[in-house]
């Protein structure tokens, strides 16, 4: 069979498990927002603190998504063709992770979790005074999350836009578009969150600074949004029509993309680490004291093991990278990973006696999620799983069914 007639039988609509794990995560995120309510009328500082680590767990799964599309753009290759739709439904979850932002920017005006904007802090502190008044207050706070946030709604709505338009005949190949935007919305993504990052999460301990931050949170986006579509994919991959597309091949070069990911997140977290140590500033050895003494280096250890040593002997195997089943479980642990390096990152700012983990640490981030979940799979019902009249789709087929 051609592939003109091969694309004119499949029209790819996502397969009834979407609609039924969409109902299911719609219902975990309610119950467990039912529980967020009551930790915040319970234990309203920690419920705070709970969920800033939320928030930027779904941010990272919805700009990662964003990043990872764009570079599949820039590069091209066969990799992105067939979990493009998935990134762009994980994307378009942006507007939920606006209107979740609010309790935090609340959490400056109302001189909570960040010190900089407690007027106690600041009678103490010549140096927060400072900072303040020239980048950190409230206003300041809200004017650049707005910007922020604009930024990455322009470029969500033109890649699905575009994306859109290459459902209808006839075929569109859209590449030079796709390319300029990308090519210049890589430099606005790493630009907006890494100024992002340093307000959001750099700032609860403002005597902390460093120019690597942000690129270790970029690289952490990206590794769990690739997680994450592993993980659908293998999911998808299950029914029609999926099934029939979807090759080991194809997670093969998943499997190569997150061992990338994990290395390069080992590679600037050492980096930051020892540039501040060789540095020998005392403000910034503090950051990392608080971290890695007591019961918080545990947290760190077990991070240098699960984040970086177990994932990375594992993906060297090939035939690992090519059973979607065993490399589903590789991304669910890389998952928890990452919530476990963005606890280390935020929680320390407030629990700097040793680990604390509270019941809200678990419940607010899995409604957020649970949330976010239900929307992306609304996303993903609401159109094609693959791009319908995107030249590169006809291409992959036909290599895999020569």
């Amino acid at each position: 069979m051609s592939i003109n007639a091969r694309l004119g039988n499949l029209d790819f609509p996502a397969p009834p498990i979407v609609p039924r794990l969409q109902r299911r995560a719609l219902l975990l995120g309610l119950v467990f927002t039912a529980a967020t309510i009551a930790g915040f009328i319970l234990e309203p500082a920690q419920a705070l603190h709970s969920y800033l680590l939320a928030f930027m767990f779904c941010l990272g799964l919805t700009l990662g998504s964003m990043g990872l599309l764009m570079v599949w753009h820039l590069t091209g290759g066969d990799w992105g063709v067939m979990i493009r739709r998935i990134l762009e439904a994980a994307m378009a979850t942006l507007p939920m992770l606006a209107v979740a932002f609010i309790p935090v920017l609340l959490s400056a005006y109302f001189h909570l979790n960040y010190p900089w904007a407690s007027p106690e802090e600041l009678a103490h502190s010549e140096h927060l005074r400072r900072v303040a008044q020239q980048y950190l207050s409230p206003n300041l706070f809200l004017f650049r999350g707005l910007v922020y946030f604009i930024a990455w709604g322009v470029l969500v709505y033109y890649l699905r836009y575009w994306s859109r338009a290459q459902d209808q005949p006839p075929d569109r190949a859209f590449s030079a578009r796709y390319r300029a935007l990308s090519a210049a919305g890589i430099v606005v993504y790493g630009w907006t969150l890494t100024f992002a990052v340093i307000d959001w999460v750099m700032s609860l301990s403002p005597e902390f600074t460093s120019s690597i931050y942000g690129l270790i949170f970029l690289v952490g986006q990206a590794l769990i949004a690739l997680c994450f579509v592993v993980i659908v994919a293998h999911v998808l991959r299950s029914s029609l029509p999926m099934s029939e597309v979807l090759q080991p091949r194809n997670f093969l070069d998943y499997g190569k993309l997150m061992l990338t990911f994990v290395m390069l997140w080992a590679y600037f977290s050492f980096s930051q680490w020892l540039i501040v140590w060789n540095g020998n500033l005392p403000e910034e050895i503090h950051w990392f004291e608080d971290r890695i003494h007591g019961d918080w280096g545990v947290v760190a250890f077990a991070l240098i093991l699960g984040h970086f040593v177990i994932p990375f002997a594992l993906l060297l195997s090939r035939p690992l990278k090519q059973d979607s089943r065993k490399l589903v479980w590789v991304a669910a642990w890389l998952i928890l990973m990452r919530y476990l390096d963005l606890y280390w990152n935020i929680e320390p700012n407030f629990s700097k006696q040793g680990v604390h983990f509270s019941w809200l640490d678990a419940v607010i981030p899995i409604a957020m999620f649970g949330l976010w979940l239900a929307y992306f799979f609304w996303n993903l019902n609401r159109r094609p799983l693959v791009v319908l009249h995107d030249p590169h789709l006809r291409a992959v087929l036909g290599k895999q069914h020569e």
